[in-house]
């Protein structure tokens, strides 16, 4: 076994995913999930259009929670995310990104 970083021991390489989308109305499923250790950290951001009847809700698993009223966004970022779900009611819009960061070995 290698005990230095040296060519048989690479270093780990931190990857970015982004994934952004839309929501309108009611939401039954998560919009994004994970096995657990797929990802280390991971920022969810929720715009909620000026049109939507209420605030909109967002909850990360294992833990984070986000709240956007008619016109604003927010965001929240947590280590190990394995779920993303967005709760809205009909009438309800807007928009999601999530920005996912990876440990890999290259």
């Amino acid at each position: 076994m290698c005990q230095s970083h040296s060519a048989c021991c690479p270093q780990a390489q931190i990857i970015q995913e982004k994934i952004c989308g839309n929501f309108n109305g009611v939401l039954a499923d998560p919009v994004w999930t994970a096995p657990a250790g797929s990802y280390i950290s991971g920022t969810f951001q929720i715009f909620n259009s000026a049109s939507s009847a209420g605030p909109v809700t967002g909850a990360i698993t294992p833990t984070g929670a986000l709240s956007a009223l008619p016109g604003n966004t927010d965001s929240v970022s947590v280590n190990n995310p394995t779920a993303f779900a967005i709760t809205s009611v009909v009438g309800d819009s807007g928009t999601y990104c999530i920005t996912l960061y990876k440990r890999v070995l290259a």
